[in-house]
């Protein structure tokens, strides 16, 4: 009998550290009802709706009409969220968090569908500097946005991409962070001969990230580098018209860019400014409003390609807490091709008219916070710089350009839970 209480001791003993080793995962739901009332001075090309602004559209003359001049609102609610955090997940030395989250979205037709927005784990180690992000969420370039309240957060101004992507982050201690990120396209795509296609992307190399961050108590700061590799065309007869009497040649061409950027935070109590500027090559898997085109067709079955460059900057500021005033300055230009277009044409972001060659936009916001609940009115005035005449050389218009207005009025309600 004494041998049998020995053994389920024993017994009892190895399960207790089995279970010591592993900790259980804690699970908060949350999510938020948003509504939102817009109204605009004009058409625009916008997303979600309408809700997602990009632009506003050109003239559209008929009989002496412009047709996308006059009034035009809606009001609509789906952009409302769910999310499910997962925290504390603890295995020996390895923790584990994760997030699940999805909002509604007009994918066609009229009826608003559950998306995925992101869906990533976090493993971090004891005693280890490293942690690891695997999965989709938001891009290293675009995780700090402008204050405001709009559904946009600042795009075109402000890069806006989740992808699906494997970060590490190492702590270099006193304030310093490294990040490296392999990313995929998902989502936001870049275009091409085909229109917008993840096919650029999976048949080319993956996109890298490399930054540097610094934060103390009241400032943070980050400069990085975005690398992508697309390959538009794969095949000789793709691009050229052939005379039947050759083999269909394998085209390895890719178009390589390089995209930096700089982003700076002061925060000092209730008050906070922030500053992004980035200068971007063919950014549209960015939701910017760039591109790229041919520099030359070569005889040995190459192709070479040029981006478009582009500048895209804000500046921004919130202060209060119950009752907050917010708005951001943003500014975007075309730089034009880096080396001469072999035919003029250019594979432009259609999200907006391909003509916009810069613009700007102001957005004053005052918003009143009662608990969970939130109501905000914003105005939201952008100009655009529509180009004129043909595309030269380096895809930039010749004529003389003209600016066109947009006033929109977005007034938001939210309860979070």
């Amino acid at each position: 009998m004494k041998k049998y209480i020995i053994i389920l001791a024993g017994l009892l003993a190895c399960s207790t550290a089995v279970a010591q080793e592993e900790k259980p995962a804690k699970f908060k739901l949350y999510g938020f009802i948003r509504n939102y009332l817009t109204v605009d001075s004009r058409a625009v090309s916008a997303g979600t709706e309408d809700l997602y602004f990009y632009m506003p559209k050109d003239h559209d003359m008929k009989d002496g009409i412009d047709m996308n001049a006059g009034f035009n609102w809606r009001y609509l609610s789906l952009t409302s969220r769910l999310g499910l955090d997962v925290s504390e997940y603890k295995w020996h030395k390895l923790g584990i968090s994760g997030k699940v989250e999805a909002d509604f979205y007009t994918l066609s037709g009229t009826t608003p569908i559950l998306r995925l927005r992101q869906a990533f784990m976090k493993l971090t180690w004891d005693e280890c500097p490293v942690s690891l992000t695997l999965g989709q969420a938001w891009h290293p370039m675009a995780v700090d946005m402008p204050h405001m309240n709009n559904l946009e957060t600042g795009a075109p101004f402000n890069p806006f991409n989740r992808s699906p992507q494997a970060t590490v982050d190492v702590n270099l201690g006193k304030g310093f962070t490294f990040t490296a990120s392999l990313l995929y396209l998902n989502h936001y795509l870049p275009t091409g001969p085909a229109g917008k296609s993840r096919d650029y992307y999976k048949y080319g190399l993956p996109e890298f990230y490399l930054g540097v961050a610094y934060k103390n108590s009241h400032f943070m700061g980050k400069i990085g580098l975005d690398i992508v590799n697309l390959r538009p065309y794969r095949t000789h007869a793709d691009w050229r018209v052939q005379d039947g009497s050759g083999p269909e040649i394998e085209v390895k061409s890719f178009l390589s860019t390089l995209s930096p950027f700089v982003f700076l935070q002061y925060t000092n109590g209730l008050f906070q400014l922030r500053a992004k500027s980035i200068f971007a090559q063919s950014g549209e898997h960015l939701n910017l409003l760039s591109g790229y085109g041919v520099a030359s067709y070569n005889s040995n079955g190459t192709i070479t390609y040029t981006p478009m460059q582009d500048w895209a900057s804000f500046i921004s500021f919130q202060y209060g807490k119950k009752f907050q005033v917010m708005g951001m300055l943003g500014y975007m230009k075309q730089m034009g091709t880096t080396k001469d277009l072999a035919d003029n044409n250019l594979w432009i972001n259609n999200s907006a008219d391909t003509k916009i060659q810069q613009a700007f936009r102001a957005t004053p916001t005052v918003a009143w916070n009662l608990g969970k609940f939130t109501v905000s009115l914003e105005y939201n005035i952008t100009a655009a710089q529509f180009g004129r005449g043909e595309r030269n050389a380096r895809g930039m218009f010749t004529g003389e350009p003209e600016w066109i207005l947009n006033h929109r009025i977005i007034c938001m309600t939210k309860f979070n839970f």
